[in-house]
């Protein structure tokens, strides 16, 4: 059977990288949505510098004010790092799930830039700095520490964004017990306010959703379960 014929009859997450990259809709999707992840990191660095020279306002936060804070850095990043890497070993050998993660990955990045413009904040009282081995040296890339991207929590998207990537089974509850305690370990570092954990997820959702309908539009790939 012909290589374009075999990608038309397999069910789409089964599909193999020769079959998908024969498609033309997936690599120009795949291509571009590389290029603009790459794009928009080259640009993170002077908004977040906009950000930390900006004046910002202190939230009343119950939560946080009956939390003693500790530096928790290490397990965060454990978890993070962990989590990441499992999931990308999932996605990997899966060209249509991984395209939908790369596009939801942007969206969700794009959605926070656009908060932390709206959203102006100082950090919580007690803040301890969360270390970002990676994120520190590649997107902050400054000598100041960044403290006032607050609004929503990265960490706790990008593992609420994992735990969509992939199937509604081990895999997902694993990731979903992993962004719970990636939340509540940025809250005992006092990195973030409690409103900022807790609107993660649903930005998360929200940019997994539109890259669905994104990649179904542009590529043609349905939603099937691995």
């Amino acid at each position: 059977m012909p290589l374009s014929r075999r990608a038309l009859v397999s069910p789409p997450d089964s599909l193999p990288w020769p079959a998908a990259w024969a498609q033309p809709a997936f690599r120009r999707s795949l291509l571009l949505s590389i290029g603009l992840l790459l794009l928009l990191a080259a640009r993170l660095p002077p908004f977040f510098a906009y950000l930390q020279a900006r004046p910002g306002v202190v939230l009343a936060d119950p939560l946080l004010a009956a939390l003693p804070a500790h530096d928790v850095s290490l397990p965060t990043f454990i978890l993070i790092y962990l989590s990441i890497g499992a999931t990308l070993s999932y996605l990997l050998p899966r060209p249509r799930r991984l395209l939908h993660g790369l596009w939801a990955y942007l969206l969700l990045h794009l959605l926070r830039t656009l908060t932390l413009w709206l959203v102006p904040l100082d950090p919580p009282t007690g803040l301890l700095l969360l270390r970002d081995p990676l994120v520190d040296v590649f997107f902050y890339g400054g000598p100041a520490p960044i403290t006032k991207d607050l609004f929503f929590s990265g960490h706790t998207a990008t593992l609420f964004l994992l735990a969509l990537a992939v199937p509604p089974r081990g895999w997902r509850w694993s990731l979903l017990a992993a962004t719970a305690a990636v939340g509540a370990l940025v809250l005992v570092q006092h990195a973030h306010y409690t409103y900022d954990v807790l609107a993660a997820p649903f930005f998360a959702g929200l940019s997994y959703w539109l890259a669905g309908r994104l990649v179904r539009r542009t590529v043609g790939f349905t939603r099937r379960s691995a």
